[in-house]
């Protein structure tokens, strides 16, 4: 027996040298030479490379609040521990500053550290993959010469061992995030091919509002790789909805009001929250007005995706006649008249782009109640743009139990035209217990 077990133990061992092994060989294999010049003090070159960096969301992920731009700390929640963003700043020593453009390109296109270590998918390089090597270098360029050098050292991720170890990503790698070049779409004109190209590409749209699968690959790359595109996806514990032709995605949404949204961060009816917000205020609203054009034309003409609802069934609204006439028949009604009304109105239409409407909100009956229940909780504020004066933030009701949470929640996803089907007060524990459990962002070597 004891023979047995050596030899068991010589197995195993032979076999995690052959794995780390072939780990080590697969990471030095997907690593690019790229041994081109750039020069990064071409003004023109960097001053590109902003405009890409925007596109690619740089900054909003590599940043926290009141941090410096692009140093890091911003806590990601994952289902196996918090994932901090790195500082991404041209210090020498704890950002990129000592990143040559061959160890820039490995870490954005190819998901490998300057030394070596496979970088976890919360990085989206398998989006990025798809960027020519002219938007590489200017992004290269821009980063070495016009952003701030800012002495920050990134946090260690809260993954348990044995999970954190990095050697196994380099296997993820060769499974889920190939080397690939972006293929427009068939038939597609210029509008949609750069529609395509900013959403499957630098806008990795997909890494939020596409769901993932059990080892936390996105389920589809582009709409070629599966009807899972963009079909909307959980993150963060928010809803990244779904981006496609359903009732519960843009359906409802006119091109005009995707390319508004984008630009500003709200329309007449919604308004951006959690992570969005973010997107909106540090990238979005930066875009051209062509570039937004071509993301609001592609996305509307995807289809809906397979097994969704394509359009709601007529419904009347019985209910802004209810709460004008008084007649609260629920105790959703009756909380909604305590804690709403005053902001959303009895019609449920709030005040065009100052209160979200809740009648007709595509967040508000979506099949997944995520983001309703997490903003009904912690409150939310509008991003900053550069069409309306003033931003304006949604109190938080934690204070009220999960009870009450259930029923105006209900109350709302139900009334007016709504339609969605009903959430249990378990629902409501979770996400209150997510957000109590949520590690803080990290700034300036301080938690905050």
């Amino acid at each position: 027996m004891k023979r047995i077990g050596i030899k068991a133990a010589v197995v195993l061992l032979a076999a995690a040298g052959l794995a780390i092994g072939g780990a080590q060989l697969l990471t030095a294999n997907r690593k690019a030479d790229a041994a081109a010049s750039v020069d990064v003090n071409d003004r023109r070159l960097a001053e590109a490379g902003a405009y890409i960096a925007r596109t690619g969301d740089c900054v909003a992920c590599h940043s926290v609040p009141n941090g410096k731009p692009f140093a890091g700390g911003l806590a990601m929640q994952t289902p196996v521990g918090t994932i901090y963003s790195s500082n991404i700043t041209p210090d020498k020593q704890t950002g990129i500053g000592g990143y040559s453009y061959a160890d820039f390109k490995n870490a954005v296109q190819h998901g490998i550290r300057k030394d070596g270590t496979p970088l976890y998918p919360a990085m989206p390089y398998p989006s990025y993959a798809i960027m020519p090597d002219a938007d590489v270098q200017a992004l290269y360029a821009y980063f070495m010469s016009q952003v701030e050098p800012v002495s920050q050292p990134s946090a260690d991720s809260t993954i348990p061992w044995p999970l954190n170890m990095r050697w196994p990503m380099a296997w993820w790698q060769l499974l889920f995030a190939g080397k690939r070049e972006f293929a427009a779409p068939a038939g597609a004109d210029e509008k949609l091919v750069r529609g395509a190209y900013l959403v499957e590409g630098p806008g990795h749209c997909g890494a939020c509002h596409t769901p993932r699968g059990l080892a936390y690959q996105e389920q589809a790359l582009s709409l070629a790789d599966g009807d899972a595109f963009l079909s909307g996806a959980v993150i963060d514990g928010w809803r990244a909805k779904s981006l496609r032709g359903e009732a519960q995605g843009l359906q409802s949404w006119s091109a005009q009001d995707i390319e508004l949204f984008l630009k500003t961060g709200r329309t007449d009816k919604v308004a951006a929250f959690g992570a969005m917000a973010d997107v909106v205020e540090h990238s979005t609203r930066y875009f051209t007005d062509g570039d937004l054009a071509s993301i609001a034309a592609y996305l509307k003409q995807l289809p809906a995706a397979g097994g969704k609802l394509a359009a709601f069934p007529p419904k009347a609204d019985s209910t802004t006649a209810s709460l004008r006439d008084g007649r609260y028949d629920s105790r959703g009604a009756v909380i909604y008249m305590e804690q709403c009304v005053v902001c959303h109105r009895a019609d449920g239409q709030g005040m065009a782009r100052i209160f979200p409407a809740l009648a007709g909100n595509s967040a508000v009956f979506a099949q997944n109640p995520q983001s309703i229940i997490q903003i009904t909780l912690e409150g939310g504020r509008m991003p900053a743009n550069d069409m309306d004066a003033m931003t304006f933030a949604m109190p938080g009701f934690k204070h009220l139990s999960d009870r009450d949470i259930t029923d105006v929640i209900n109350f709302i996803r139900t009334g007016w035209t709504n339609q969605a089907p009903d959430i249990v007060e378990k629902d409501v524990a979770h996400i209150r217990e997510f957000l109590a459990s949520k590690k803080p962002n990290i700034g300036g070597g301080k938690h905050e």
